[in-house]
């Protein structure tokens, strides 16, 4: 990633990529290693990549939890891909 921190609206725009290029099974997308998923009305939703969660609530807030930097910085570099201008 190139110096710069991915925002609420990159997060989106990863996480309809992946639902719309995706392969849906048990209710979960995946693409490209990443997994998105919501919950029963959709004001949750989350991204999943190896140890890494990211969670996009309703009003905007959202979280990110991982085990290892090395997986933040691996996701970084695949969510790039996904929200070059």
């Amino acid at each position: 990633m190139k110096d710069r921190q991915l925002t609420l609206r990159d997060f989106l725009e990863i996480y309809d990529h992946i639902t719309k290029e995706g392969t849906k099974l048990d209710g979960v997308y995946q693409y490209s290693g990443i997994k998105a998923w919501h919950d029963f009305d959709g004001y949750t939703c989350w991204l999943g990549y190896k140890d890494l969660t990211i969670t996009l609530l309703f009003h905007g807030r959202f979280s990110i939890e991982y085990d290892n930097k090395v997986t933040l910085e691996s996701f970084h570099k695949i969510a790039d891909d996904f929200t070059k201008k």
